[in-house]
């Protein structure tokens, strides 16, 4: 009787570990690593300065209340989620990433980090990236434990990742000040060599913990946000300086994501042209319905670009008609448009493909 029991036990337990690995192989999750750009609220749960934890933040979601998303509604991961018609993922720190909603994916993204870990000390309490990938193993843990070994490798394998790095390495970093400690030991050249160098053993250890498909967002136009056109700029022209930066490092690290995919023999990187994307509607605010490129919407200072948004910040009426929410952050309108280019861009905005085609290709496999 005790060994029917066992038995019978056995066999319960293998169909629940056989469904859970069924239910992990239709799923096709989203994890996303980065900063503050994509950061859809882990800082929330820090002792840190970098947060998004106040209105106006969050005045355009359905609650109108902050998430710790910098944004006035949803982010680019949030909505890169509806597009593969899944929830937004959930931040990892958040008590609520338990059970089935493991299935959906994580982000582990942290505002204010860069590829380097002395990027954003100044604000303290930060996920850096290599910490992102160590909550990213542990994650792996905790989802075997609910389906499975061999159903948590898939559902790695099959997700879609999304990884944006590189900005706060120049403006919170070698530009952070005049003569920082990184400014003194290279010359920008030697700097972005340096920083594509580390970000490519990043990308590898993503690989090696399984992802295979990954978009690798470059740098936008940095002297172009409002920030830096309040610091820097006495015509309202873009920084040279910060321009220069970008004109160096978006190339390098598509080169680099060609490397690797050519040594792993599949396109598992996805370069995706940030600068592009931010430049059309930045160069030509009009033709994408924006009133200006040039002023955040939230924000005080010359063009709206002093400090963080806060409650007591100069607030546009109308965030659909602003490129910039505030002085670093695409609006949710923006952001939109950004997300169609992943979509749906030609080889100028995404190569080698774009996310549609991606999604296209492996429904066949």
């Amino acid at each position: 009787m005790a060994s029917s029991l066992v038995l019978c036990y056995c066999i319960i337990i293998s169909l629940v570990l056989a469904l859970g690995s069924a239910s992990a192989q239709s799923t096709r999750a989203f994890f996303v690593f980065g900063d503050s750009l994509v950061d859809s609220g882990n800082n929330d749960f820090l002792a840190t300065t970098a947060r998004a934890d106040n209105p106006p933040y969050g005045i355009d979601l359905p609650s109108h209340r902050p998430t710790g998303r910098f944004s006035n509604g949803l982010n680019i991961p949030d909505l890169i989620s509806l597009e593969l018609g899944l929830e937004p993922t959930l931040p990892y720190l958040s008590p609520l990433l338990v059970g089935e909603k493991l299935l959906i994916g994580a982000n582990f993204a942290s505002a204010g980090i860069g590829i380097l870990n002395d990027t954003g000390i100044q604000f303290l309490h930060i996920i850096h990236i290599n910490k992102q990938l160590q909550l990213f193993q542990q994650y792996q843990r905790r989802l075997s434990a609910h389906i499975g070994v061999e159903g948590a490798r898939r559902l790695v394998n099959r997700a879609i990742v999304l990884i944006t790095l590189g900005g706060n390495d120049f403006v919170n970093n070698y530009y952070l000040v005049p003569y920082s400690a990184r400014s003194r030991q290279f010359s920008l050249p030697d700097y972005v060599r340096y920083i594509i160098s580390e970000y490519s053993k990043v990308l590898r250890r993503l690989y090696d913990l399984g992802v295979r498909r990954v978009l690798v967002t470059g740098t936008g136009p940095m002297g172009c946000a409002p920030a830096e056109l309040a610091m820097r700029s006495r015509t309202g022209d873009c920084d040279v300086e910060l321009q220069r930066a970008a004109s160096l490092y978006n190339p390098q690290l598509a080169q680099m994501i060609r490397g690797l995919n050519q040594e792993i023999g599949a396109d598992v990187f996805i370069a995706a042209n940030a600068y592009q994307m931010h430049m059309d509607f930045i160069s030509n605010p009009r033709a994408y319905g924006f009133a200006t490129s040039k002023i955040a919407c939230c924000g005080q200072g010359p063009y709206n670009g002093i400090g963080l948004c806060t409650p007591t910040s100069n607030l546009c009426p109308n965030r659909d008609i602003y490129a910039f929410w505030d002085p670093f952050h695409p609006s949710e309108r923006a952001s939109r448009i950004i997300v169609q280019q992943i979509l749906r861009g030609s080889t100028e905005y995404m190569h080698p493909m774009n996310l549609s085609t991606i999604m296209a290709l492996d429904s066949r496999t």
